[in-house]
């Protein structure tokens, strides 16, 4: 059986030779086992990240790869004036910003000035593009996206690997798009107070990103996640997920399923009050599930109250387990999750949210052993 195979049957709840093993990595991982790969490059140069992305696979020994940044543009650098060597980071020098380059983290954007916000009274819905051209992957942070040459990695990755691993694709939900736009705190009281425009806002990123997933579909991916970390207990109510996060997913995770393509939603922290919701919006699967302390999420209940509807990708806890756990633990609390996962199938064993930045390459390979040792079926 392929490592291909394996995901595609775990996700139609078929049971594969064993449970299959994929994690998503924060750039921060990344960067720390590549030691010989400019953060910079890493972050702008196609080939790079591609290559990036294989030779990450193969360490991990992971039977599928995400790509979770797509349309590269090739003259990037002519969007910044100049790029220096500070404190020995890389730091490129925008119009109203510098972007700090490092090997733990996401690049790091310093404005010269306050950052100012447009409020939602002020927003003329219109002048939003109704096609979308950037990834919102962190406050301040944004990947643009070549519109003329969007899916380029995929297109890549597919002609270096064939089909003996699962790609898998992703896109952001519109509630992040709104959060980036109007800025946390005001994103929130506008969603009381402007209620109405804050959906017509959300309609119309949700429009774009529909687009986006809809063409993504046609790259040779066997799945879509859709990324939508600010949507747990720890930051909205069930009833403003319900009214401002779950009718706008819905629409993407439509499309994608309509395109013959599996779709997972990611979401971190404290989602146990909303596990039903988030199967109402169609999804084929969730990733995270994070356990206590970072999440509240007890991998038997989930099973139970998940069923067959939808299958699971997670729930390692990154920090309290692989970061800091000793290998008795790690042992331990990935033996037990695979232990519940594997039950009825529909189970990917990875982190519940992205592997941190400085946990031990040794402690990540040990998650295909132990698959091999205690997930079989």
């Amino acid at each position: 059986m392929t490592p291909r195979e394996r995901i595609l049957k775990a996700m139609k709840f078929e049971l594969p030779d064993r449970i299959p093993v994929m994690c998503q990595m924060s750039i921060g991982h990344m960067l720390q086992q590549l030691p010989e790969v400019s953060p910079v490059d890493f972050w702008f140069d196609v080939h790079t990240f591609a290559d990036g992305l294989i030779k990450l696979r193969e360490i991990y020994n992971f039977d599928g790869i995400l790509v979770s940044l797509h349309g590269h543009i090739q003259k990037w650098d002519r969007d910044f004036h100049n790029r220096t060597v500070e404190n020995g980071l890389d730091v490129l020098y925008g119009k109203d910003r510098k972007y700090i380059f490092t090997r733990e983290d996401l690049p790091f954007p310093e404005f010269y000035e306050t950052r100012k916000f447009i409020s939602i009274e002020d927003l003329n819905i219109e002048s939003i593009p109704t096609e979308i051209d950037y990834i919102p992957v962190s406050a301040g942070l944004h990947f643009k996206i070549d519109l003329k040459n969007k899916f380029e990695i995929f297109k890549m990755l597919h002609a270096k690997v064939g089909d003996e691993y699962s790609i898998h694709g992703e896109v952001t939900s519109p509630f992040d798009y709104l959060l980036d736009l109007l800025g946390y705190e005001n994103a929130l009281i506008a969603l009381i107070e402007e209620s109405e425009k804050c959906k017509s806002l959300l309609q119309r990123f949700t429009n774009g990103i529909v687009q986006l997933a809809n063409e993504m579909c046609d790259q040779k991916i066997d799945a879509v996640k859709v990324s939508s970390p600010f949507a747990g207990a720890g930051f909205i109510s069930p009833d403003f997920y319900r009214e401002f996060v779950l009718p706008y997913e819905s629409q993407i995770i439509k499309v994608i399923k309509e395109k013959g393509t599996h779709v997972y939603i990611h979401t971190c922290g404290a989602i146990n009050d909303r596990l039903e919701m988030m199967i109402e919006s169609g999804t084929t699967g969730i990733e995270c599930l994070d356990p206590k302390p970072l999440g509240d999420v007890e991998l038997p209940d989930a099973k139970r109250r998940l069923g067959k509807k939808v299958f699971i990708k997670g729930n390692i806890d990154s920090v309290n387990t692989l970061l800091y756990g000793d290998e008795k633990k790690i042992i331990h609390d990935v033996k037990e999750i695979i232990e519940i996962g594997k039950q009825d199938g529909g189970f990917i064993l990875s982190t519940a949210c992205s592997i941190a930045p400085m946990v031990k390459r040794e402690n990540i390979q040990v998650l295909r052993k132990l698959s091999e040792e205690f997930g079989t079926y």
